[in-house]
């Protein structure tokens, strides 16, 4: 999966857009100094997200936010 573009939203939100899901927007939130999936707008066109894609998604967006260390080590992890 690669993410093809993001953009920001209101009150600290992402939305990001990726190759497997192009028609679906992701919806991203900030907390603790990294993005995790706040919910996905969905396609019909597009294959059903599980929870897999929502943990590569998440990946992803942090790598390319520069917050990827933040979240490897966040609770969830340990």
């Amino acid at each position: 999966m690669r993410l093809l573009s993001y953009s920001y939203l209101k009150k600290g939100k992402m939305k990001a857009i990726y190759d497997r899901f192009s028609d679906s927007q992701v919806i991203f939130c900030k907390i603790n100094g990294y993005y995790f999936v706040y919910y996905v707008r969905w396609s019909e066109n597009d294959p059903i997200v599980v929870t897999q894609d929502l943990i590569e998604m998440e990946y992803l967006l942090n790598e390319e936010m520069d917050t990827l260390d933040i979240y490897l080590t966040r609770k969830r992890n340990n």
